[in-house]
């Protein structure tokens, strides 16, 4: 048994979740279209550069969240589910997911996407552990602002190891599936670092490292 970790946009996901939130939103003119394309846009290239500043990034993405209802975002993250994350659920990934059940490996989500989208999604999945980035909740309202260390780049190490140390639980044997250069920071303390259809720049390290390289599309 051993702790079996998984980026989820672009890993578990044929797409990026964030970035189909975005678009979503614009195409229900539930947002400014031509603001939020924008700028959803020009984030998603900084992401895929390595250059985004995530707090910058939270402001903007859940600004949404603060400016609509609970029952009203639940109906909207409904439908979203539907058009947008169920076309890409991955066969291949699924497969996988089950593989380190039957093994009995805990298995874990961590990803930089807020948990009001990600949590439905990581259910939908059968992976029973999540570490997002949470969104500031008051007398259930969303007020727009960050709750603790958004789990981005070092900020999934930080959050892992809080979560390691609450559930008593260390990386031994671990396993962490991704396929972003973001997340070399962890992939580099995990024991069997698996490079998942991977970005360039974090392709040239696994091969360099000599990491296995897979693919789940």
């Amino acid at each position: 048994m051993a702790l079996a970790i998984f980026d989820l946009d672009n890993t578990l996901l044929g797409g990026d979740s964030d970035y189909l939130w975005g678009e979503f939103l614009v195409e229900q003119n539930h947002v400014d279209a031509e603001y939020h394309q924008h700028n959803n846009d020009v984030f998603y290239q900084q992401y895929l550069a390595g250059t985004m500043d995530i707090f910058e990034f939270l402001e903007f993405q859940l600004k949404p969240l603060a400016d609509n209802s609970i029952e009203t975002l639940n109906q909207w993250r409904q439908q979203y589910l539907a058009e947008k994350i169920a076309p890409i659920m991955l066969p291949a990934a699924r497969k996988l997911i089950a593989k380190h059940q039957q093994q009995g490996d805990t298995l874990l989500i961590i990803t930089a996407t807020n948990s009001f989208i990600t949590a439905p999604i990581a259910e939908q999945l059968s992976i029973p552990h999540l570490i997002a980035t949470e969104a500031e909740l008051i007398d259930g309202q969303y007020t727009g602002k960050v709750a603790g260390t958004p789990s981005y780049q070092q900020g999934k190490v930080t959050r892992l190891n809080q979560w390691l140390t609450e559930q008593k639980l260390d990386l031994s044997g671990s396993y962490f599936y991704s396929d972003s250069h973001n997340d070399l920071p962890l992939l580099k303390l995990v024991e069997h670092p698996i490079a998942v259809d991977a970005d360039d720049k974090l392709k040239a390290v696994a091969t360099q490292q000599g990491w296995d390289i897979i693919s789940l599309r």
